[in-house]
């Protein structure tokens, strides 16, 4: 009870804290000449704004339209003279830095001055990099390291580990490269997942070389030298032309002109209107993100995201029925997960394109397996050229337990009606007719799979085969495929909506979040959940096993999933 009190205590004090602050918050004016300074640096991730709950928690992950919609205001508004980008370590994938990126070019581009700013420390800072190296300056503080030090992913696999434990895992899959289980069951990198694995990364690479040479006017050649030779002193970074200068952050300031300085925080309560941004039409922006699960959207107990296929429905239902709402975006940002939760949502995604309006699916990070399944019904898909996608196929996990039950002295007596009751068993390994009986599971969910991909894009089921087999692409080497149609981030999705209307390319649309903001009690309790996972988030130890969160999950649930074959981060 009096835990409960407290409770309602803190609940009142919080949104009495809020509503202060949000009266006190007046419509702030920028003067012409105007020098906004913009954080670049944590985790930006696909999801309506808390905006209370950054003000009442501190620092934590930002929506990333909400940083586009701030880059794109200063690109429109004229008062801004100069635009200085501070960059600190990121704590997102290749395709959100691409988007990033490309505003900040878009920004360039329009006249405005940009100025980035590096302060970095760490071994690697390639991605931080990648992301500056997009503004028209580029300068360095004297005591940071930013080496670029070239791409690498690390490949982890389990199957010692569970061995030791005396967990045996059966697998049954469809396609060499459906290597997911490799990451439970196996003890080192298969030839199909290094071929892969290759693959992506030399996409990859080739993106990060090329536009920083793009960015910093020089040849690709002299890109690579400067990578080989891994420099990370400011000084030597500026003698190869990869920053403009080493100097303190308040010179770089002074460089950008003397007008008014605006603030961050202030610049997110500008009025649009103000900056001459006017929308003319209303498009739903539907968020999918996190591992694929039936019923509702919730976080992971490590502060991960899930998404629940009847949240997704229900969104992508509202928006359709919405009149106000002429065309539809589903953001997806998914490994895939559950097979049933996929079938769903891709039912979800085709019942909304009946309706009429446009459906355009745009990639962030990941789209891979059920996270490209239910993009399969869209009129377009979009897919950023680092977007990590495909991975068309399905598989089984079954932990035997037989082994550890034996080690911790525990007996263990079954009994079974029906041929194939000893599929619901974990104390023992299947029978070859089970195991066999399992594979047709899988085939048949294959096919599934393969004839919904096949219903929406231009590619027969043969042609999805070929691209499939659980292979992962690179959205570049994907859009080559068919499995793509265009390449960019969501300022190109919201174009082909647009284009499909009729609408002039130039008109303004506002996005509107789908599913909206949950009520205040339940953001602060998932905010207090992710706080925590943050503090852990530094453990190695808890970083692996949080990657490792969508497999452990699809080992437990013993059905088809549809789950990308696994969990790298590139830096």
């Amino acid at each position: 009870m009096k835990g409960r009190r407290l409770r309602r205590l803190l609940f009142f004090a919080l949104a009495g804290m809020a509503i202060f602050w949000w009266l006190r918050s007046g419509a702030p004016t920028i003067e012409p000449g105007s020098v906004l300074e913009l954080s670049l640096e944590g985790a930006y991730v696909e999801s309506a704004e808390p905006a209370l709950l950054a003000r009442l928690f501190g620092p934590g992950p930002r929506p990333l339209a909400s940083l586009l919609a701030d880059l794109e205001k200063a690109r429109r508004d004229e008062r801004v003279a100069a635009v200085v980008l501070r960059v600190r370590s990121l704590e997102i994938g290749w395709a959100k830095a691409q988007e990033i990126r490309d505003a900040i070019a878009a920004l360039d581009a329009s006249g405005r001055r940009t100025l980035a700013y590096l302060e970095l420390e760490g071994m690697g800072s390639n991605l931080e990099y990648f992301v500056a190296s997009a503004a028209g300056e580029l300068y360095a503080n004297p005591a940071s390291r930013a080496p670029l030090i070239g791409l690498s992913g690390e490949f982890f696999f389990f199957g010692g580990l569970f061995e030791k434990l005396g967990v045996e895992l059966e697998v049954e899959r469809v396609g060499r490269y459906k290597t997911a289980a490799d990451t439970l069951a196996g003890r080192e990198m298969s030839e199909a997942h290094r071929e892969m694995a290759e693959a992506l990364l030399d996409s990859l690479d080739a993106q990060f070389v090329a536009a920083i040479a793009r960015g910093r006017g020089l040849p690709e050649k002299v890109v690579r030298e400067a990578i080989e030779s891994a420099p990370s002193d400011p000084a030597e970074l500026e003698s190869l032309g990869l920053v403009d200068g080493v100097e303190p952050y308040d010179a770089t300031l002074a460089r950008a002109g003397e007008g008014p300085r605006v603030a961050q925080e202030v610049w997110r309560v500008v009025d649009p209107a103000s900056a001459g941004i006017e929308p003319s039409a209303r498009f739903a922006l539907v968020y999918a993100s996190g591992n694929l699960v039936t019923g509702e959207s919730g976080p992971t107990p490590l502060g991960g995201a899930q998404l629940g296929a009847a949240t997704i429905a229900e969104a992508l239902a509202d928006a359709a029925a919405d009149p106000d709402v002429s065309a539809i975006v589903l953001r997806i940002d998914s490994p895939g997960g559950s097979l049933l939760a996929s079938e769903q949502v891709w039912r979800a995604v085709a019942r909304a394109r009946e309706g009429g309006k446009p459906v355009i699916a745009s990639f962030s990070d990941v789209a891979a397996s059920g996270g490209y399944y239910v993009a399969a019904p869209a009129d377009a898909i979009v897919a950023q050229p680092a977007s990590i996608t495909g991975s068309i196929g399905v598989l089984v996990v079954r932990p035997v337990l037989a082994k550890l039950l034996a080690e911790l002295d525990v007996g263990v007596a079954t009994l079974t009606r029906g041929a194939r009751a000893d599929l619901a068993l974990a104390s023992q390994p299947l029978s070859p007719a089970s195991r066999a009986w399992l594979q047709r599971e899988v085939d048949a969910a294959y096919e599934l799979f393969v004839a919904r991909v096949s219903a929406g894009r231009p590619l027969d089921p043969p042609g999805v085969d070929l691209v499939g087999r659980g292979r992962v692409w690179s959205g570049a080497d994907a859009a080559e495929r068919g499995l793509v149609d265009a390449l960019g981030g969501l300022a190109t999705a919201v174009d082909l909506a647009k284009e499909r209307l009729g609408l002039d390319p130039d008109a303004d649309v506002g996005l509107v979040a789908y599913p909206p903001p949950r009520p205040l009690a339940e953001q602060i309790a998932d905010a207090l959940t992710q706080a925590r996972a943050r503090a852990l988030a530094g453990l190695p130890s808890v970083r692996a096993v949080r990657r490792l969160e969508p497999w452990l999950d699809a080992a437990g649930a013993r059905r088809p999933v549809a789950l990308l074959p696994f969990s790298v981060e590139v830096r």
